[in-house]
């Protein structure tokens, strides 16, 4: 069982949501963490169990950092919109840093997503 972040930011959230229906039989086989407002929606739009943590801006970014930092997570699923400037644009950076890092799997897109998930 892999430890999952999903986390996406908010033009990306119906594609993270349709990517895990996609895959809700493999994911339902993997511990998944995400942030409150992708978490949820996550959890809605598939009825797969996702421990949420605080929103991305209110430090669920910084909590996702911090698990990869404390070795407590696997993958990173982050669905990013490169075209939009975001207010928590330094936590972003910092979450994405720590995945490199870290070495851990890091997945901006759901053409990624499918190989990350075909890799654990």
């Amino acid at each position: 069982m892999a430890r999952i972040g999903l986390v996406a930011h908010d033009d990306k959230k119906d594609e993270l949501v349709a990517w895990a229906l996609k895959n809700r039989d493999t994911l339902l086989q993997h511990d998944l963490w995400g942030t409150g407002t992708s978490g949820s929606r996550v959890t809605q739009g598939t009825g797969l169990r996702v421990t949420l943590l605080l929103s991305g801006p209110l430090g669920g970014d910084a909590q996702l950092g911090a698990m990869i930092a404390e070795g407590r997570l696997d993958a990173l699923i982050f669905f990013q919109d490169p075209l939009t400037a975001m207010p928590h644009d330094v936590d972003i950076k910092s979450l994405t840093r720590l995945a490199t890092l870290y070495d851990i799997l890091l997945a901006p897109n759901h053409k990624t997503a499918d190989a990350v998930l075909a890799a654990i």
